[in-house]
């Protein structure tokens, strides 16, 4: 683990970028000091502005009102409102400290990384750094979040004492949820300070780290921007509406679905418009350099004040519920809603050799296109390489990573036959069709990549200037990850098929990477928990129990397990009614609780969707570890159902420990409102944190920033708790609101259901909901069994897949995937 300890870190620039970082660092627990420009204290204390307070995060004149800290104040205000949400959860922004550059740059010496992310001027950056140069105490690294500018020229403005400590750090937006991070060193940054900030930002942030060389807006803006600008051109080659290049281009195309025109809409046409201007005034020499010109039809956006989703108006613009699009013909919008050609999506679907072929061979004008953009992104990746990127991995990382690309140019090229696809596109260069007469670079034809067919094998990926494959970063950091990501030729190993196999069924696997912990992963579709799944689950118990020290339930992707698998049970019901159902939700019950009450430590190691019953299993458990992007919740009341594999039971019994914490005796009822709150209104934690806040997770529970440690650290906690003498709780009784809970609770819910908010049938849900947390027709403080509360979750469960507003919900999910309001 990194040895930098970052105790509290200033973020210089308070607008978009800048705010969100400070969010970002937040979220994992980091104190921050969000610095702007000073602003006056009334209107009679104004102070005029030297000439270098151009220095803030927009260059706009600074307000005379309010405090002088009231840029910084009011961006910290903002996060609690923009979507999506750069804080976990609000209540974190007390973490970020307001601060102006008059006032407080004495902090700045509190803190252990101190990140720029003011407007993108050369010379505003440069005369920040002579401010703060001064305060920067002696082992603060400070790192600029520059999209593009080069972080050699901006340390010519440091001293000779902080050069050493001087680096670019460049988040994408939004930072907290897209996963890439560029790093840029210059000619006299340690190498140690490289290293240690690598793996702060990729432990304790998140973040999957890429070193770029430091060229105009590094890697994944040069590639990305200058596939966008292809887009653009070869839209217009092809006469494709903007709708209808988004639908080719989004996710068919295996790219985020935003596509190319409303991804440009998101980041900010004037942004966007900055990031082309560097390209334009620092590769002159370039030989894709006629393609960097700006569109016109982007120019005349800018011109109008059409900057994109910030102003409402840019390729597309939102009219009531109507998103109209632009036509560049006739300068305004029209109705959108265009899409690939039919024959087009089926050809996207083939495998890539298949796919590619088509494309190229088709006379439709939407293949014509998607061929030229593919062939314009493998002809400037390959160009490129040797300038922008140590090896080819890196750019088709920092592609996936910072525009959500599912693959990266070089991994669809050599999926597709290297050698083929790069004749067809040398072929396109001799005709004049690309975008550059540049030929591609001799190593594509000859030499090691040729003889191997691609840039990534087992040993390493292509790297020009060292030609040679060259393998990945060998940093401590990357042993916490058992199952990195991995690009398509690196012959990584499957996290299913790797380990010792102990036990498998149809869906799950039941294994152990070291011989110590053993690892549960589900694997059907969306880890759906089916008797299959149950069975294999207290398979799992009893193995470990016998042989390891602890279970770990684990699967490789963004589903930890999105509840039952009610289409399973179908057939169940179909001859049997809901008393064929009773015994196999049993059956669930009771696993959960030989869980709860395994003689070993059971970590769920959550990640993504832990919805319903996915959520009842990891509440079972000994211990959660969970990422941050974990979204947990009891959905059931979705398909008219309660929860019925414990959920209820959890809060039931979770209320009754907080109200006796501390032996406070406090009203039980106001913890298990909270509760019951949270199941009948289906609330899914937006982050770990807001899990935390819902009760899903607990203070001893764990948050793993980096989804590729989450493994790592639960067989960790695994281990420590049967180190230090792991025993299952020991089952009690405990008290309960009682019938004059339930009454507080159906009196509100008659209030909700006479004024129109819930139907009549989310009344009775809710109310039986209520009966099981409150724990039926009893006197308020009655102590009550796990037991007990599961036969009344099971009962209500049963009576509910009777009712025939509930059957409605259930196949209206099952049919159209979308819940039924009745």
């Amino acid at each position: 683990m990194s040895r930098f300890q970052v105790r509290k870190v200033a973020v210089l620039g308070a607008g978009v970028m800048g705010a969100q970082i400070a969010a970002h660092l937040v979220n994992v627990k980091v104190p921050v000091v969000l610095f702007d420009l000073p602003t006056g204290t009334g209107p009679q204390a104004a102070t005029p502005l030297p000439p270098e307070g151009a220095a803030g995060s927009s260059g706009k004149a600074a307000s005379t009102q309010g405090p002088k800290s009231g840029i910084a104040l009011k961006a910290i205000e903002n996060l609690k409102k923009l979507k999506p949400a750069p804080l976990g959860v609000v209540e974190d922004a007390a973490l970020i400290q307001p601060a102006n550059y008059e006032e407080h740059l004495a902090l700045l010496g509190e803190c252990d990384l101190v990140i720029e992310a003011i407007a993108e001027r050369m010379d505003w950056k440069l005369d920040l750094y002579t401010k703060i140069a001064p305060h920067v105490a002696p082992r603060t690294i400070l790192a600029s979040n520059t999209s593009g500018l080069s972080i050699t020229t901006l340390s010519a403005a440091l001293p000779e004492s902080i050069k050493p400590r001087f680096c670019g750090i460049h988040f994408f937006n939004p930072p907290r949820y897209m996963a890439l991070v560029e790093l840029i060193d210059t000619p006299t940054t340690d190498d140690r300070v490289l290293d240690e900030l690598e793996s702060f930002v990729t432990t304790f942030l998140g973040k999957s780290v890429v070193r770029a060389k430091d060229t105009p807006n590094f890697i994944a803006n040069r590639v990305g921007i200058a596939g966008m600008l292809a887009t653009i051109k070869e839209a217009e080659t092809f006469g494709l509406s903007v709708d209808v290049v988004d639908d080719l281009t989004g996710k068919k195309l295996g790219r985020a679905s935003s596509g190319t025109f409303r991804t440009a809409d998101v980041v900010g046409l004037d942004t966007m418009a900055h990031v082309i201007k560097t390209l334009q005034d620092n590769l002159k020499d370039d030989p894709f350099y006629p393609s960097y010109a700006t569109p016109p039809v982007l120019s005349a956006l800018i011109a109008k004040g059409a900057l994109g989703q910030k102003v409402g108006a840019g390729f597309y613009k939102k009219v009531g519920k109507d998103i109209l699009r632009l036509d560049p013909a006739k300068q305004d919008y029209v109705p959108g809603g265009g899409k690939a050609d039919e024959i087009v999506a089926r050809m996207l679907k083939k495998p890539p050799a298949e796919r590619l072929k088509l494309l190229r061979e088709s006379s439709n004008p939407q293949a014509q296109f998607l061929w030229a953009i593919l062939r314009d992104a493998f002809h400037y990746a390959a160009v490129h390489l040797e300038d922008i990127a140590d090896n080819a991995r890196d750019v088709d990382f920092a592609m996936r990573w910072g525009f959500g690309m599912q693959q990266g140019p070089f991994e669809l090229w050599q999926a597709a036959g290297w050698q083929q696809v790069a004749g067809w596109v040398q072929d396109d260069i001799a005709a004049g069709k690309a975008l550059s007469k540049a030929p591609l670079p001799t190593w594509v034809f000859d030499g090691p990549v040729a003889e191997r067919g691609g840039v990534h094998t087992p040993e390493g990926s292509w790297s020009p200037s060292h030609q040679a494959f060259v393998p990945r970063s060998a940093l401590p950091v990357y042993q916490r990850q058992h199952f990195p990501e991995s690009v398509l030729g690196s012959g990584a190993v499957d996290a299913l098929k790797s380990g010792t196999e102990l036990y498998r069924n149809d869906e799950i696997r039941v294994w152990t990477l070291d011989g110590e912990v053993l690892i549960a992963s589900i694997t059907a579709k969306l880890h759906l928990i089916s008797p299959t799944v149950t069975e294999g689950l207290l398979k799992a118990v009893e193995i470990a129990e016998e042989k390891f020290q602890g279970l770990v339930i684990w699967s490789p992707d963004d589903v930890f397990s999105a509840g039952a698998n009610l289409e399973a049970l179908m057939p169940v019901f179909m001859k049997s009614g809901a008393k064929g159902i009773a015994p196999e939700e049993k059956k669930l019950q009771d696993a959960m609780l030989r869980i709860r009450y395994a003689g070993v430590p059971v970590v769920a190691a959550v990640r993504g969707l832990a919805l319903g019953g996915g959520c009842e299993l990891a509440i079972h458990s000994a211990r959660r570890v969970a990422a941050m992007e974990s979204y947990i919740g009891l959905v059931e009341v979705g398909v008219g159902l309660i929860p019925g594999a414990g959920g209820l039971t959890y809060i039931a019994r979770r209320a009754a420990e907080m109200a006796n914490a501390g032996n406070a005796n406090a009203d039980l009822l106001k913890f298990a409102i909270d509760g019951f709150t949270s199941a009948a209104m289906a609330k899914v934690g937006t982050s770990a944190l807001e899990s935390r806040k819902l009760g899903y997770l607990i203070d001893g529970d764990v948050i793993v920033p980096h989804k590729d440690e989450l493994l790592y650290v639960a067989t960790q906690q695994a281990k420590a708790l049967f180190a230090s003498g792991y025993r299952a709780p020991v089952k009690r009784l405990f008290p309960v609101a009682g019938r004059s809970g339930i009454a507080t609770i159906k009196g509100q819910l008659a209030n909700m259901r006479d004024g129109g908010f819930i139907s009549a049938h989310d009344f009775h849900i809710s109310a039986l909901i209520a009966d099981v947390v409150c724990g039926g027709e009893v006197d308020a403080g009655s102590l009550v069994s796990e037991e007990y509360l599961m036969a009344l979750e099971r009962r209500h469960f049963c009576g509910l897949l009777e009712h025939p507003k509930t059957q409605e919900r259930i196949m209206g999910m099952l049919q159209t995937g979308k819940p039924v309001r009745n």
